[in-house]
């Protein structure tokens, strides 16, 4: 499995100092504090992690008391923020084709972030989903995302543009005057998904259109970005498999729901890396349960769940058919090659004779 990082341009958090020392924090040391260099932000184009990206955001609303830090930081962005992007969405003839195109394009912004659209009835959702590891909160990152959008939508479909409704799966902040006063009066918490529902007919008005020439060839250059950027929505892939994996959530069909394509649109992803869905499942199960059992404490019932088994039985079913010895056994040889310092690069080592239990 790659180790390759996750990033998203720094340009997802343009603002982030200025409101920063508005709420009393220093920027400088907020971003060593999470690990990114401080002057990482200077520069729109710049890939910074974004695990960090995230943990950033989480901890400036933790230590400036603002709940909404994220959708503050939201009301800030201008549309020319999205670079490239914006020129191509200036160019096409309804808001609906506008939003589809930056569905498409998004992912060179930030790639932890997955936007989909659904149509329902005289609605449309957009439905965003961040990649996040488990023991962090989204809750800033989604809030960003949500407000971003709105905002972009604001600037194409008209100022005196409002969403239908806004949903987010968090529980509600104490003071909801930021949410209302960027999304209306209709914003839900404790929702089943984090998105934005739109009424169909909006988005189906003409958009005024600017300079067709300029549009194609920035939408040349986003493209062959895509295309470079292909091993990358593998990458993304491998994540999105390792996050859906707890409950059994994780088939082709849900991957390919979070990424906002088809379930062809990922096999072939995986296939120009000669890969497919159940091998990478495969190999982020291998990997994952590796370091989850290497800890003699930890409980079989929550790697079995965290793995996406109905129970411990189907996950010792599975370990044994994988790895050839049971989970004991792999536990016994592991501390013994730790006490011999020996290093095993190719998973789990076969038990000796004698070693199964």
């Amino acid at each position: 499995m790659s180790n390759r990082q996750l990033t998203i341009r720094s340009a997802t958090l343009k603002g982030y100092p200025e409101l920063a020392k508005s709420l009393g924090l220093d920027p400088a040391l907020m971003l060593l504090r999470v690990g990114l260099p401080s002057r990482c932000l200077e520069q729109a184009e710049t890939q910074i992690n974004a695990w960090a990206a995230q943990r950033l955001l989480e901890t400036s609303a933790q230590l400036s008391g603002a709940e909404d830090f994220g959708l503050q930081l939201a009301s800030k962005r201008q549309f020319s923020n999205l670079g490239p992007i914006s020129l191509v969405l200036r160019e096409e003839p309804t808001g609906l084709q506008a939003l589809q195109t930056l569905c498409r394009y998004l992912r060179l912004v930030n790639a932890s972030l997955f936007t989909h659209l659904e149509q329902r009835g005289e609605h449309v959702l957009i439905r965003e989903d961040i990649m996040h590891k488990r023991s962090a909160s989204p809750r800033q990152a989604i809030e960003l995302a949500l407000g971003v959008m709105t905002r972009t939508l604001s600037e194409l479909m008209g100022s005196t543009w409002r969403p239908h409704s806004v949903h987010f799966a968090h529980s509600p902040p104490q003071n909801m005057r930021t949410h209302h006063a960027l999304f209306g009066p209709n914003v839900q918490f404790n929702a089943e998904f984090n998105g934005i529902v739109c009424n169909a007919r909006d988005l189906h008005r003409q958009l005024p259109r600017t300079d067709p020439g300029l549009a194609n060839h920035a939408r040349h250059y986003l493209e062959q970005a895509l295309g470079q950027h292909e091993s990358d929505r593998v990458q993304a892939v491998r994540q999105l498999v390792g996050t859906l994996l707890p409950g059994g959530r994780c088939t082709a069909d849900q991957v390919a729901l979070h990424l906002g394509v088809d379930r062809r649109t990922v096999h072939r992803w995986l296939s120009h890396e000669g890969e497919c869905f159940s091998s990478v499942l495969r190999g982020v199960r291998r990997e994952f349960v590796q370091r989850q059992i290497a800890h003699p404490d930890r409980p079989l019932t929550e790697v079995a769940e965290l793995l996406g088994f109905s129970g411990p039985s189907a996950f010792a079913h599975w370990f044994r058919a994988e790895f050839t010895c049971t989970v004991s056994a792999w536990r016994r040889a592991h501390v013994q090659a730790k006490d011999h310092e020996v290093v095993h690069r190719d998973g789990p080592m076969s038990p000796q004779p004698g070693d199964e239990s």
